[in-house]
């Protein structure tokens, strides 16, 4: 599929944030681009791995694509030290997209047979992402019928072919077969990621417990799993999220592209929040505790025989993470959680209006099938006209994108 491109320079380019890109580099003279187009990608966020042949190592180094990208270049097929690191089956897992930039007229009709005899072409059979040529080479190589007929059938297997341009050429020619500037390919390269509903957003979310400390051995805290937040953070990603994940204590593995940020108390999350604003959405799903001790014991504390049974602690309140963020002057949509035992839509609709939030999703957490450290969920989403959308019980992770699709419409229309 030729890429023609309709956008103005930039205005796509959040499409590439957290996408991971193979940048494979053919043995021509525009292998020097490559170098600039590594930047470009890096810049508009994405992950990028460099894959060069050695005819790309000719024209450019492997440690300048290396410094350029952060990452060790692969080279080799058969290299056991790159192959411990990360295999070439693993690489062509890991990749959302496999740009060849340049594309000479050699790898063009390689790739057109299906010959495997190094590492980029081997990786282009493995992977299922995405592949792109970006073709580079004399004006009489591009217009030759082998290549055109080499190009169409890489074209008629899905491959998307960037360019090329026209413009003078280094052998002194002046015709179609320019690689197209590093600022095109990172726009063509955008565009083959669709837009989606939280593209370009950054969502915080919170999620899990807190622990409020008594003495170096005990706290309080509560029966939060910080599953559905996990949950959240995970759908939010997939609908093109940045998405930064501030949890309590928990057992749960990071969700995949998710900036996670582990706290303690109520106080560290508040502050890890306000840290990592502006955002465009926050959704505060974290179980935070209400109240601390007014004083933390630097020792354990020991019973007190002269105290009877009893062991009295003074409590004080924790800061309101939710309505400090969602009553700055530069809040984010904020949606809130109301867990609740009884009274469930009233209590929620009551917490919404008094935290100034835009939804509040009503969980009824004394259902053991829906509670605390559950598979599943249900829950209502309550809007500021006291609308309530109900969502009926399945896994958490069916919850969490049903829930990420229904916010996202809403913000979108602010």
């Amino acid at each position: 599929m030729r890429a023609v491109i309709t956008e103005q320079k930039g205005k796509p380019m959040q499409r590439l944030y957290r996408k991971r890109i193979v940048l494979g580099v053919g043995g021509g003279i525009a292998a020097y681009k490559s170098a600039e187009l590594v930047r470009r990608l890096l810049d508009q966020g994405a992950e990028v791995r460099v894959v060069m042949t050695r005819g790309g190592s000719e024209f450019i180094t492997p440690l300048t694509m290396q410094a350029l990208s952060g990452h060790p270049v692969h080279m080799d097929l058969l290299d056991p030290a790159a192959e411990a690191a990360m295999g070439h089956i693993e690489l062509a897992k890991w990749a959302d997209l496999v740009l060849i930039a340049p594309a000479t007229a050699d790898l063009i009709a390689r790739l057109a047979q299906g010959i495997a005899d190094d590492l980029l072409t081997t990786l282009v059979l493995a992977t299922d992402a995405t592949v792109a040529i970006a073709p580079a080479m004399n004006q009489a190589m591009w217009r030759d019928p082998a290549t055109q007929a080499n190009t169409q059938l890489l074209e008629s297997r899905g491959l998307r072919v960037f360019g090329p341009a026209s413009g003078s050429q280094a052998c002194g020619d002046v015709g179609m077969g320019r690689m197209l500037e590093a600022d095109d390919l990172a726009l063509c390269a955008a565009e083959c990621f669709k837009r989606q509903s939280l593209t370009g957003k950054h969502v915080l979310i919170t999620a899990g417990p807190t622990q409020e400390n008594i003495d170096p051995v005990r706290y309080i805290t509560n029966h939060s799993s910080g599953k559905m937040g996990f949950a959240l953070a995970e759908a939010a990603v997939e609908a093109g999220a940045r998405v930064t994940l501030i949890t309590g204590p928990v057992h749960l593995p990071t969700p995949d592209r998710v900036t996670r940020i582990d706290v303690v108390s109520a106080r560290d999350m508040l502050a890890a929040c306000e840290a990592a604003i502006p955002c465009d959405l926050f959704i505060a799903s974290a179980a935070v505790a209400d109240y601390r001790p007014e004083v933390v014991a630097p020792q354990k504390l020991k019973k007190d025989p002269t105290n009877g049974d009893g062991l009295l602690l003074q409590m004080v309140r924790n800061p309101d993470i939710l309505a400090t963020i969602a009553t700055r002057p530069d809040r984010p949509f904020s949606v809130g959680f109301a867990a609740e035992t009884e009274h469930l839509l009233d209590y929620a609709a009551r917490k919404l209006k008094d935290k100034n939030l835009d939804l509040i999703v009503a969980n009824d957490v004394a259902n053991p099938s829906i509670g605390f450290n559950s598979e599943e969920n249900a829950c209502s989403v309550i809007d500021r006209e006291l609308h309530a959308t109900l969502f009926a019980q399945t896994s958490k992770g069916k919850i969490a994108r049903q829930l990420i699709t229904f916010i996202a419409e809403r913000l979108n229309q602010v």
